[in-house]
């Protein structure tokens, strides 16, 4: 699970992953310890195996404080399901989709609300996670698109109308059929829509969410994993 919390990525991984990384970590923290300080975040950080008084106090802490310091937040647990299903029980969940669409070299980024972004929206009733990506994308550009293969998942957290929300987004990469009327949805906040070529793209992800950053960083490291396969 990749999770962005205050846009801090939380990664939920089970004890056979951290096994083989735990050497990676600037800190790792015992996860039956009642308590944890902002102090403590700093870096790459894994808590191994978190109570569930643990888990509740570090997700304040990612809510309200704003844990410059932090890189990477890693939850290591025996059962990945059940830390997840605690994890999801603090939110109201809402599914969303969105895609990488590629013009030979280059992918389309657009710009909204003040940062850069890629296409996606929420599900409609009855729709299917590849249909409401298909959807989303050629509402909000105006273009015509076909879907290629899923490049990852991300969950992230905001706060709507009092409530506390986790929206699910599959990605998907996807190949353009038809840019020749490409066009910003304004009603979307959408202002700009670009080409840019891998360079370009990491450094506008960069200015941008962490989650945008993850899921550019996946999609070429999927695209590279094709080439190789390929050659």
């Amino acid at each position: 699970m990749n999770l962005f919390v205050n846009d801090k990525h939380v990664k939920v991984i089970n004890m056979d992953t951290f096994a083989a990384s735990q050497s990676g970590y600037n800190y790792i923290i015992d996860g039956q310890t009642l308590e944890v300080t902002a102090a403590e975040l700093v870096g790459d950080v894994a808590v191994v195996n978190p109570s569930v008084v643990l888990l509740y106090r570090l997700f304040a802490l990612l809510r309200d404080k704003k844990l410059k310091k932090l890189n990477t937040l890693v939850l290591a647990s025996p059962d990945k399901k059940i830390l997840t299903d605690v994890i999801k029980g603090q939110y109201k969940i809402v599914e969303a989709a969105g895609g990488v669409v590629q013009k030979d070299d280059k992918i389309l980024m657009i710009f909204r609300l003040g940062a850069w972004d890629l296409p996606k929206g929420k599900m409609d009733k009855g729709e299917s996670f590849k249909e409401t990506a298909l959807r989303e994308v050629e509402e909000e550009c105006n273009v015509k698109v076909q879907l290629e293969h899923k490049i990852c998942t991300t969950w992230h957290t905001y706060t709507q109308n009092g409530n506390r929300i986790l929206k699910q987004t599959k990605w998907y990469a996807m190949t353009n059929l038809d840019d020749s009327r490409v066009t910003p949805q304004k009603e979307e906040g959408i202002e700009q829509i670009v080409w840019v070529r891998e360079a370009q793209a990491m450094e506008l992800a960069a200015s941008s969410y962490r989650s945008i950053q993850f899921v550019c960083r996946r999609f070429y490291e999927k695209k590279r994993e094709k080439m190789l396969l390929d050659f």
